[in-house]
């Protein structure tokens, strides 16, 4: 049997390089800050590169990558800048997604397509092009997919949203199988209701509040609350024999 590792080198990430999408704002920066404290070099990458500066310039062995994740002919050149700059690529956090407001049926084609392209296509695209260079390179690696409750309840949630993280959830269980004979782990946090530049004027409006009361908790999450999930699945010492999971951290919602 093996010794046990202290959880201070359980989830040590030195020698791990991350690409996080959609790391100006939310969740994406807060996953960029946790894996750099944890020794992980970062390259964050966004539409907004004024705000992946500065958070860059703040953060140890980190970089910005100016990156729309609606156009792949990009992936390769953003994956080759973080490779020159901090080495190979060998964990992937497909964050970047957008929400929409309308209900089922007042979604327009144009709206439907838009989510889709940026919680789906995006993921599926990126994903292919951050595995095979590990391939090619005969390294292991990680992916790390950003669902959400919404893949499994719908409540309160637009049914383009919903159907989008749907998609990501059964996406990283199908990666996960054709991908594990490579040594690439993929596996998926699906949060509750977060606060984030996204969900925040929901959350506190009326409609908002009383929604929460109905949470188990009775309150939405801090994205700190996501900071052992993250760790945990980019840690190949922690969860080395785990890929094709979905983890939910969502305050109960799903009991309620």
């Amino acid at each position: 049997m093996a010794p046990i590792t202290p959880a201070q080198d359980l989830f040590n990430l030195s020698g791990e390089v991350a690409l996080v999408t959609g790391a100006s704002s939310g969740l994406g920066a807060r996953f960029a800050e946790v894996l750099s404290a944890h020794g992980a070099k970062v390259a964050l990458a966004a539409r907004r590169v004024e705000r992946i500066s500065a958070l860059a310039g703040r953060l140890k062995h980190a970089m910005a990558i100016e990156l729309d994740v609606t156009k792949p002919e990009s992936y390769e050149a953003a994956l080759a800048a973080a490779e020159a700059r901090l080495g190979p690529v060998t964990l992937l956090v497909n964050n970047a997604g957008v929400a929409n407001t309308e209900r089922f049926i007042d979604t327009t084609p144009e709206t439907f397509r838009r989510v889709q392209e940026t919680n789906v296509d995006a993921v599926w695209h990126l994903s292919q092009a951050f595995a095979r260079r590990l391939i090619a390179g005969k390294r292991p690696g990680a992916i790390i997919n950003i669902a959400s409750v919404a893949a499994f309840v719908v409540n309160e949630t637009p049914a383009a949203y919903a159907v989008s993280k749907a998609a990501v959830q059964q996406m990283t269980r199908a990666m996960a199988l054709e991908l594990a004979r490579h040594q690439i782990r993929v596996n998926a946090i699906a949060p509750g209701f977060i606060y984030s530049e996204m969900t925040t004027d929901y959350l506190t409006s009326e409609a908002g509040k009383a929604m929460l009361k109905r949470l188990p908790q009775r309150r939405a999450g801090d994205p700190s609350d996501l900071d052992g999930t993250l760790l945990l699945l980019a840690s190949a010492k922690a969860s080395g024999f785990m890929t094709g999971s979905t983890v939910v951290v969502d305050g109960g919602d799903m009991l309620a």
